[in-house]
């Protein structure tokens, strides 16, 4: 059996919805010196609130907590139930340290020989 709310009754039920996902979205994203809270964030994109969302395209960066995530190339892909979906065309993992332009052979050395390794 079908059941109907009332308009009034959807419309704070969305947006109960809508101050759940501004409060409980963890992750950020910066662009042009501004932070933005992001909604919700799949394999494929990300998502801000419409309402103060800038069409935002080119290099932006994600953080986690105040951890620095990813660095990405977006665009908007348009406005869908109140949220601007964005796209990335690049996501790139940050590293916490350089990455090597060699493969470790085993039983190389990371540091400097000691002084007992040299040879007299």
């Amino acid at each position: 059996m079908p059941t109907f709310l009332p308009k009034e009754v959807l419309a704070g039920l969305e947006a109960a919805r809508q101050r759940d996902r501004k409060r409980n979205g963890r992750m950020l994203v910066e662009a042009d010196g501004k932070t933005y809270r992001v909604i919700s964030f799949w394999e494929g994109g990300f998502a801000l609130d419409a309402e103060n969302a800038p069409h935002l395209r080119g290099f932006v960066d994600l953080y986690d907590r105040g951890q620095h995530l990813y660095q990405c190339l977006i665009i908007a892909s348009g406005e869908e139930d109140g949220r601007m979906i964005y796209e990335f065309k690049r996501l790139t993992a940050i590293q916490d340290r350089p990455p090597q332009d060699f493969a470790p052979e085993k039983g190389d050395r990371i540091a400097l020989p000691l002084p007992s390794d040299l040879p007299l």
